[in-house]
């Protein structure tokens, strides 16, 4: 497992550098044991090892009352339970908003109260809570509305709420300005005055939610309201936390660890009646793992909000029959086949622009007739196909355009987007670090973008400088086995923050190359000095240079294969397989 090449300029054009532990780090570890090496090279240290190993919720929980606010919106939701108030939460589009959402829904059902969940139409209401929809809710008859996954920036909506007497507790995870919007409690650990729970500002909304759920269940405990019936199992619904911290790309260290790995395991159950229906309906046969959150189940759910239906997710989510749960599942995976179709003409009509724009540190993309509900994932494309900061922009027949922005590591998109606002570039716009949405008119798009590349520029700059591809292991391809694939696994669950290992296979030859799907992927079969083959892939590489590298290697020229181990259960055995992220020429 110990380094044995040195690539500076691959394929691709990126440096790979060794993650694995130095010779002098590894001092006292048995060669084999792969997971402690893991765990280490992403920053645990010796002393907390068995914590990590098994990520458990009782080591990473902390007392919810560390968080601003958090015991007053408890008191508040639990005055609203006793009393049988009536209950709207309002909720995100998103997957990370639709989690949070049907989680205090289910919660509050299991404490005897039928909240209502509310969610915006993207096209129609834009993001976050409105005035008035607030107002609305107020009107017919909510004693009490929770924000989740929205709020944070909400400044004139709340106002018109306070106005209308309608109280509000908003529970977010975006960045804050140092003044906040009027709400009887606001929950965010991305709060600028928030001390303690400022170390948990990597959580998602989803997360902050099951936080807060777990603080309304001790404040009811406390006060008696158990006597003569079962508390709610929190635990039960940490496969909604799961699904939304993986799909809102959520760093997995600590806390958010032990909310997937324990997450997965309730999942695995299928006791939520839609969370079963959307497996089945994702055509998964086996136990979910962290990368069928981000791939399969998260765009499903995501697919209602993008195409018109936002309410689908949360809908499916909370529903107690078999039946419609598996009719609205059927329904977000036709949303979903839509979604793919129209994200295609945008991504493409896209990366043409970009080659009009220049060469700017982050790109920003404009144009009239795109669907507003597939530029973020348009956006995370591009910025993984240029390797910078990436906002694409959907402008209406008015010159008026919503946008949304990914990120790379480094780069604290949310915060440039949030001073470009207090500028007045923007009609709206936030964030995090690595996401953003604005609401932008046509005429300020150039000096916007300015505004960015004189912000974030050398940043960018330097991040670029500094990507490389950080290995963890060099293997022959018989060593890319289902074995090495199981015994990596343990040390995840891996994500955005905790990133999965990555290995070399090689020296190799291409065997056989070809182009498969509708995405321009390439297989290749590759066999090593020893006679071994390996079957890999290289996902929408078709038209790159590595791509064309992989489908006219000659046999006689060797290459290294650099990319994530997988497992293919296709087949009637379960086999491995290479997933290439780049490759090298062997000098």
């Amino acid at each position: 497992m110990s380094p044995v090449l040195n690539v500076h300029h691959s394929i691709l054009g990126q440096p790979w550098r060794w993650r694995g532990l130095a010779a002098d780090a590894r001092e006292g570890l048995a060669p084999d044991d792969l997971v402690t090496q893991l765990l280490l090279t992403r920053g645990v240290i010796r002393e907390e090892l068995d914590q990590h190993r098994s990520p458990s919720i009782r080591a990473f929980m902390p007392d919810p009352s560390i968080f601003r606010d958090m015991d007053r919106a408890a008191d508040r939701l639990a005055d609203a339970v006793q009393a049988r108030e009536q209950v709207a939460i309002f909720g995100d589009y998103d997957v990370d908003g639709a989690t949070s959402a049907a989680l205090l829904v289910l919660l509050l059902r299991d404490l005897g109260l039928e909240a209502r969940p509310y969610i915006p139409d993207r096209l129609m209401e834009g993001y976050g809570p409105s005035g008035e929809a607030l107002v609305r809710l107020k009107n017919e008859g909510a004693d009490l509305i929770v924000t989740v996954d929205c709020g944070a920036q909400a400044f004139e909506a709340l106002e018109m709420a306070r106005a209308a007497q309608a109280e509000v507790i908003v529970v977010d995870h975006h960045k804050c300005s140092p003044e906040l919007p009027v709400a009887h409690a606001l929950v965010n650990p991305n709060r600028l005055d928030e001390t303690h729970g400022a170390a948990y500002g990597h959580l998602a909304a989803v997360g902050m939610a099951w936080l807060l759920g777990a603080a309304l269940v001790r404040t009811l405990r406390g006060r008696g309201y158990f006597g003569e019936r079962p508390e709610p199992k929190l635990l039960d619904l940490l496969d909604l936390v799961a699904l939304g911290t993986v799909a809102d790309v959520a760093s997995l260290k600590g806390l958010n660890r032990a909310f997937v790995a324990q997450g997965l395991k309730v999942m695995a159950q299928r006791r939520n009646i839609g969370m079963n229906a959307l497996i089945e309906a994702s055509r998964l046969t086996r136990a979910p793992t962290c990368t069928d959150l981000g791939f399969a189940l998260g765009p499903r759910i995501n697919a209602g909000g993008r195409v018109g239906r936002s309410d689908l997710g949360v809908r499916l989510l909370t529903t107690r029959n078999p039946d419609e749960a598996r009719a609205i599942a059927e329904e977000l995976n036709l949303l979903n086949e839509e979604r793919r179709t129209i994200e295609g003409d945008v991504q493409r009509e896209a990366e043409e622009l970009c080659l009009t724009r220049g060469n700017r540190a982050v790109a920003v993309i404009a144009a009239r007739g795109w669907h507003a509900g597939v530029i973020g994932i348009v956006a995370g494309r591009l910025k993984e196909k240029l390797g910078r900061p990436a906002i694409v922009i959907a402008l209406d027949e008015n010159g008026i355009g919503k946008g949304s922005g990914r990120s790379i590591s480094g780069v604290d998109l949310g915060g440039a987007v949030m001073a470009a606002r207090d500028t007045g570039l923007l009609h709206a716009g936030g964030g995090h670090a690595m996401a953003c949405g604005v609401t932008i008119a046509e005429g300020n798009l150039e000096a916007f973008a300015d505004f960015l590349e004189e912000r974030l520029s050398e940043r960018v700059t330097q991040s670029m400088g500094e990507r490389a591809l950080l290995l963890d292991a060099v293997l022959a391809p018989g060593g890319v086995c289902p074995e090495l694939v199981t015994a990596m696994d343990e040390g995840g669950p891996y994500g955005m923050g905790w990133p999965a290992p990555r290995v070399v296979a090689g020296p190799v030859s291409v065997i056989k190359a070809d182009v498969v799907g509708t995405g321009g992927h390439v297989r290749v079969i590759v066999a090593g000095e020893d006679g071994r083959s390996l079957k890999a892939v290289a996902f929408r590489q078709a038209e790159t240079e590595l791509g064309q590298a992989l489908l006219s290697a000659p046999r006689h020229r060797k290459l290294w294969l650099a990319g994530r181990c997988r497992i293919d259960d296709w087949g009637a055995k379960p086999a491995a397989e290479l997933h290439i992220e780049d490759a090298a020429w062997v000098n």
